[in-house]
């Protein structure tokens, strides 16, 4: 019986050593950590537009959302759904203010970069308060939950009446400014 379950042990430790460990240099990215999903393109400001493109995503817990930002001085900045256009909290995820120029740029040189950690409702806004941009309808959610009254139109409409936006104090909290890995298409 000690020799069954000796050679059973060394077995175990023979076919553990031989399986590929959770992070493999395929899947990994020096930036984001390991990497398991799917990436989101999300658009600031294309098209002369105040808004995020999309401006609701279901993503999954290791999924990629990347924000490109259109000429003007976008940013991306997290607030609570009862709070907009004011940050969640000192540590709230905040790209600061990416510039492009029309003409010269069609979109800034680096795209803000987040990885997804959780299933919980994320609301986001630009901070710019030349032209207002939250309060005229520039947020956005990753995940939020059908079931309730915490809508993305709930949280324009409250955004409305909010007054200045506040940015986040720590410039690139939460995620990563790098040149961006989906090709600008176009719409600028």
């Amino acid at each position: 019986m000690v020799s069954f379950t000796t050679i059973a042990i060394l077995g175990a430790a023979t076919l553990a050593a031989a399986l590929p460990t959770a992070t493999t240099p395929q899947d990994a990215s020096p930036a984001l950590g390991r990497r398991t999903g799917a990436t989101h393109r999300v658009e600031a400001g294309f098209a002369g537009t105040l808004r995020f493109e999309p401006e609701n995503i279901v993503a999954e817990i290791g999924d990629l959302v990347e924000v490109h930002f259109a000429p003007a001085n976008h940013s991306f900045a997290q607030s609570s759904f009862a709070k907009p256009c004011v940050p969640i909290n000192d540590n709230a995820i905040f790209s600061g203010f990416q510039p492009a120029t029309k003409g010269v740029q069609a979109e800034a040189p680096n795209a803000f970069t987040i990885e997804v950690t959780d299933k919980l409702p994320k609301w986001f806004y630009c901070a710019q308060t030349k032209g207002n941009h939250c309060q005229m309808g520039m947020g956005m959610v990753i995940n939020q939950n059908f079931d309730g009254g915490a809508t993305l139109d709930q949280y324009k409409k409250m955004a409305a009446w909010t007054g200045v936006s506040i940015s986040p104090p720590i410039v690139g909290n939460g995620g990563t400014l790098a040149p961006p890995s989906m090709p600008f298409n176009g719409k600028a």
